[in-house]
């Protein structure tokens, strides 16, 4: 076993590996380095996005510990708004780097715990070294994309975005109108009734509200205008693409109960370039798989993970309502009237999201097999 010194303290390293971890902020990011258990990791700041320090920090650290060059470097952070261009960097520099999903990283259980930056990176650079030398399911790993399948989520999102925007310009043009005690529908034809509008003792809309109102309303008309681009810009895609996901599409288009939304989503963010091995990664990465709590003799259940994917999450119970009308005749379908249909509104809320679960693994067999689901029909 070597015995290394650095700063007066003993370093102890079982073989020669350099540990790295980040903690990432939008101003200086904080390097930790260690090559072994029993010690306080080496911690250095660069500022955020130089890539250039991280190099030279990763080369000093060598120095430090006495180790080679061609030594092998491990390092980690936590998934969060650098993405993942900075993986695909250390990468390029031979670094072995993993990132990890935040919620998966272990905390103390008080009520009141200290919390900095410098703790932070001393225990990612601790869970580092255990997760590398056997401990597999200390945290989840997120899987990287490439840059092309990084890229195609961008239009499925932005619409996402571009829909909330539009909702949030329809509720504050009616708030504003609700607070003179006015009441209107927001249509095309929203300017001109406004013009004439008179409020409860016959006097016209203020001015000021007014002009508010009209630069609301041309806010509101050109996020429509850009939902209709993505969504033509979606629909030229999934007529004339030729590319794996596309078809992926266009083959869960063929079911009834599957719309572009939903089909476009599901393949983009999901089916599309995540390798699942079995039904418990499907059910773990959309956040719904069960959460049971048991201690002694009392046991319960807390409700389902929510840690996964929050856009197919959502989409996934929107659509399991709609297999349960489009597909009443589908053997899930069947499950969920015989065990949840008599049941109280509750208890048919918590079936639906079990048949969320079960709808998901059924159309990854679908895509991945050609297994079309028990019962289920196919478009004209």
């Amino acid at each position: 076993m070597n015995q290394l010194t650095a700063h007066k303290e003993e370093y102890t390293r079982n073989q020669a590996d350099l540990y790295l971890a980040f903690e990432l902020g939008s101003k200086e990011w904080k390097l930790g380095f260690s090559v072994g258990f029993g010690q306080r990791p080496r911690e250095r700041t660069v500022l955020a996005g130089d890539l250039v320090g991280v190099r030279r920090e990763i080369e000093r650290a060598k120095e430090r510990f006495s180790l080679s060059g061609e030594v092998r470097v491990l390092s980690c952070y936590e998934a969060g708004r650098d993405g993942f261009w900075l993986h695909r960097y250390l990468v390029h520099l031979g670094v072995r780097n993993l990132v990890v999903d935040s919620s998966s990283v272990e905390v103390n259980r008080r009520a009141r715990r200290a919390k900095t930056d410098r703790m932070d990176l001393r225990k990612l650079v601790s869970m580092l070294m255990r997760y590398e030398n056997g401990e597999r399911k200390l945290w989840s790993v997120v899987r990287v994309p490439t840059v092309e399948q990084e890229d195609s989520r961008q239009l499925h999102r932005e619409l996402s975005a571009l829909r909330g925007e539009r909702t949030r310009h329809i509720n504050r043009i009616k708030g504003l109108l609700a607070s003179y005690g006015v009441r209107m529908r927001v249509d095309r034809g929203f300017l001109g009734r406004l013009e004439t509008k008179r409020l409860w003792d016959g006097r016209p809309v203020p001015l000021g509200l007014k002009r508010r109102l009209v630069r609301e309303y041309e806010r509101l008309e050109m996020v429509k205008r850009q939902i209709e681009q993505v969504e033509a810009e979606r629909g030229d895609l999934v007529r004339t693409s030729g590319t794996q996901d596309v078809e992926k599409v266009r083959q869960l288009l063929d079911l009834r109960g599957i719309g572009i939304n939903s089909a476009w989503l599901y393949v983009m963010e999901f089916f599309g370039w995540r390798a699942f091995r079995n039904r418990r990664e499907v059910g773990a990465l959309a956040g719904l798989t069960p959460t049971p709590h048991q201690s002694g003799d009392e046991a319960w259940e807390r409700g389902i993970s929510k840690a996964g994917n929050r856009y197919i999450r959502s989409m996934a119970i929107q659509i399991a309502w709609a297999w349960l009308r489009w597909q009443p005749q589908s053997k899930l379908s069947r499950w969920y009237e015989q065990r949840f249909g008599n049941g109280s509104p509750r208890l048919r809320r918590i079936g639906i999201v079990a048949l969320a679960r079960k709808l998901l693994v059924d159309l990854w067999r679908y895509l991945q097999h050609g297994v079309i689901p028990q019962g289920a029909e196919l478009k004209a």
